[in-house]
């Protein structure tokens, strides 16, 4: 049996009530639109308008749809713009102009995306695999219908699942896995009637037929037809019932009933061209021009052929212009006129190698099959065999490659995983060698607290106690002995005054030491400490110290560092008490970028800082910076006083 293109289910396009009569409905749309009311509803009703036009008129369909994204765009309405895009796209695709079809469904779904309209976005998917069927990029349209599919089988919308469910049976259909989508369409068919789903179950029963058909079951293709057809009738499902004439005729055709399949295909052209089905009109046209053929009426079998190509020429249905070329070749064989023949089998061959782009196939001789002698069909069937044995080699082939790929993929698993058990190793072997050098610096951090600590109460317990003996002993001698000699009166002064400076440098170095980190709070209430200090002895000055708020009291500094700023600090206000006769001391401590700066600036005598020589303070106070990796600057003039800066 002959084998023919079969039209596709248009699944989510077909209007759910076509017995409702749609001018009252537009009529009722148009009232809206004349009282003026709001934009979202005036696009509202121009979508609809747009839907319900497309039966009736479509450049009023396209006139409403255009109005609906127009109005979408001015008020930045993108619900009402996606689905403008939608509609418009939909009209397209009814008029079998799928590139620009596709491009509207395109722009949709950027948007819906964008809005996460996953009901939305799923219509489209299925619409977008609609198209690639139809244009024979069956990889494309499994593709996107099962990315559809994924969506309904989330919602849990059983009705949808059924429908891109046959969707992708029929493209099952055209990978030649017939059995498969077969058992697919019974499958769905069930769903169809437990969830009374007439236009469903409809659709349902014409793939079955169809599948039926490829499986060369002409019986019971005949009787889903019929079922079908019945379904269609009883509904008034005119669309479904077009395809289902187109297809039961091919049927009759195939049984040799010429005069009652042109029957069922006229009734079937006749729908279409009332539907404004432009495939639908192509495809039939076709089918009548086939049966024209076989009943030798060649002048009625050209009008039809020539109009059929001319409609898959202007929609550049690929596969509709293939039947075109097969058919008008078979009509330039009747007609005798060898070159025609040539040309249009040249013509069909170009395009199915193009549509298949696989192996290149020599059906040139398809139109002779039914004229020529017996042994003809004796080199056909060898060369059937002949590709049957490479298709066989070729699977071979395939099946060899498939299990060196597996192979490979196991050894690169296998691989893998040793490879990630070693670095697993690796890191453990690390961490394990970095917790022990954590646990040796502890511990020698430890012991170095354990020393220091040991360190400060000996300085505490012996040089304190030494010192402070040192300075009893010479109170001892101030006050019980007459010393009438003002000198050493003086000397003994001095000593006691060096030795309790020197005590009071020991306490600041034991409280130091006592430390593992000395925070700003800390360091704050030891400045203050020796500012009191100094306030006393050197009563002629007044001091002042402030700390930017902006200051955390919790930044940390290291013992070191913490004792090396105290010290700068004690250097710098000692040298400004002693050498410059200042009045005024001030130390200010604030934040700049990501350094704490240290200034301590007086109003005294100054210096010149190119002649001055560099004595033990400033050097003392340079070095100790260093030390730190901090940076120090003097600032000084002749009687205008002297700043330091102290940027840790």
């Amino acid at each position: 049996m002959k084998k023919k293109l079969l039209s596709f289910a248009f699944l989510f396009l077909t209007s759910f009530c076509f017995s409702q009569d749609h001018s009252k409905i537009i009529d009722s749309l148009k009232t809206v639109i004349f009282k003026k009311p709001s934009d979202s509803i005036k696009i509202k009703a121009y979508g609809d308008l747009c839907w319900y036009y497309r039966t009736e008129s479509i450049d009023s369909a396209f006139k409403y749809g255009n109005l609906a994204l127009k109005l979408s765009k001015e008020t930045s309405n993108q619900v009402g713009e996606a689905q403008a895009y939608n509609d418009i796209g939909i009209l397209h695709y009814n008029l079998a102009d799928y590139k620009k079809a596709l491009k509207y469904y395109d722009a949709s779904l950027k948007i819906r995306s964008v809005l996460k309209d996953t009901m939305g976005i799923a219509a489209l998917y299925s619409k977008i695999g609609l198209i690639h069927q139809n244009t024979f990029k069956l990889d494309s349209a499994i593709f996107y219908a099962t990315k559809a599919l994924k969506i309904y089988e989330e919602k849990n919308h059983t009705r949808y699942i059924a429908y891109i469910k046959s969707n992708i049976a029929n493209i099952y259909r055209g990978l030649k896995q017939y059995q498969k989508a077969l058992e697919t369409h019974l499958e769905i068919a069930d769903v169809n009637k437990s969830i009374n789903d007439n236009l469903g179950l409809t659709r349902t029963y014409n793939n079955i037929a169809n599948a039926y058909l490829f499986l060369k079951d002409t019986v019971q293709s005949e009787a889903y037809y019929l079922k079908s057809i019945d379904l269609a009738l009883k509904y008034n499902y005119k669309k479904e019932l077009a395809g289902l004439y187109n297809n039961y005729g091919g049927i009759l055709h195939d049984m040799k009933k010429y005069l009652e399949a042109i029957d069922y295909n006229t009734k079937s052209l006749k729908l279409r061209e009332e539907l404004k089905d432009s495939y639908g009109i192509t495809s039939t046209s076709l089918h009548l021009a086939g049966l024209y053929l076989d009943l030798g009426d060649f002048n009625k079998a050209r009008n039809y052929l020539y109009e059929g190509l001319n409609l898959s020429k202007s929609f550049n249905i690929n596969e509709l212009k293939m039947d075109a070329y097969d058919k008008l070749a078979s009509y330039y064989a009747f007609k005798r006129i060898p070159d025609s023949v040539l040309y249009y089998r040249q013509l069909f061959k170009s395009i199915n190698d193009t549509i298949y782009n696989s192996r290149i196939t020599k059906e040139i001789a398809e139109v002779q099959e039914k004229y020529n002698s017996a042994e003809r069909e004796k080199e056909i069937q060898t060369q059937r065999a002949e590709i049957a044995e490479k298709e066989l080699k070729l699977n071979r082939k395939n099946t060899q490659i498939i299990g060196l790929v597996t192979l490979a993929l196991l050894l690169f698993l296998l691989g893998y995983l040793l490879y990630n058990q070693q670095k697993l190793r690796n890191k453990q072997l690390q961490k394990e060698s970095e917790l022990r050098q954590a646990l040796v610096e502890i511990e020698t951090h430890n012991k170095l607290q354990e020393q220091r600590l040991r360190i400060s109460r000996d300085l505490h317990d012996n040089i304190g106690a030494q010192l402070t003996f040192i300075i009893s002993s010479i109170e001892n001698l101030q006050y019980g002995f007459k010393i009438t000699n003002n000198k050493l009166k003086g000397k003994l002064t001095d000593i006691s005054a060096f030795t309790k400076e020197t005590i009071n440098e020991l306490r600041d170095t034991i409280w130091a030491m006592n430390k593992n980190e000395i925070t700003l709070e800390d360091l704050q209430a030891r400045i203050s400490n020796f500012i009191d200090k100094a306030n006393i002895s050197a009563s002629n000055s007044n001091f002042r110290f402030n700390m930017d708020e902006a200051l955390s009291k919790e930044l940390v500094f290291t013992s070191v560092r913490g004792m090396n700023i105290y010290r700068i600090i004690q250097e710098a206000v000692n040298n400004a008490i002693k050498y410059a006769d200042a009045s005024n001391i001030e130390i200010h401590i604030k934040k700049k970028y990501e350094a704490v700066v240290f200034t301590i600036s007086d109003n005294g005598i100054g210096f010149d800082i190119n002649e001055i020589e560099a004595g033990n303070g400033l050097s003392n106070m340079k070095k100790r910076a260093n030390d730190m990796d901090a940076t120090i600057i003097y600032k000084s003039q002749i009687r205008k006083g002297t700043k330091i800066i102290l940027s840790v």
